[in-house]
């Protein structure tokens, strides 16, 4: 017999990972499309956050612009449950992608995803991201600059 928890990550995380690796190859439709568009929805992310479904739209979309070739991309899960409709997984997510047009580098954020059902399905509602490498930090830094030029001339 399988568990709650074994239940939720069968059914969301192949659907979520295939939605960040669609973002890290220049495309947020999935992304957005794993997502709840209805408020509460937050991103504290490790370069800037925002607080409601129409400022995360354009972020991601601002994400998926500056990202490309991207050649890995895994959760390591360090912990994660299901209950009702609510559920959340905490992980360690590796990545290796160009980030605004530099040469693909590896890259390690810290991530807490929080998922509701919604309609049968999972829907993300929050993310928290902050560097998990040295490396993550510049990056972020980085991105934090490229996202405050796509907010200036939206």
């Amino acid at each position: 017999m399988t568990t709650g928890v074994e239940d939720f990550l069968a059914t969301a995380l192949p659907r979520f990972e295939a939605a960040e690796i669609s973002m890290l190859n220049g495309d947020a439709g999935a992304r957005k499309a794993m997502w709840s568009h209805k408020d509460p929805v937050t991103v504290f992310g490790a370069a800037t956050s925002v607080t409601t479904w129409t400022e995360i739209e354009p972020l991601f979309e601002g994400l998926a612009a500056n990202f490309s070739n991207y050649s890995d991309y895994h959760n390591d899960i360090l912990a994660a449950e299901a209950s009702g409709d609510m559920a959340y997984i905490v992980a360690l997510e590796h990545t290796t992608a160009s980030m605004a047009g530099a040469a693909p580098q590896p890259f390690v954020l810290r991530v807490t995803t929080i998922f509701r059902r919604e309609d049968g399905e999972w829907k993300v509602v929050h993310r928290h991201a902050d560097p998990g490498s040295e490396n993550a930090s510049a990056l972020a830094q980085r991105m934090g600059v490229q996202l405050s030029k796509v907010a200036t001339t939206s």
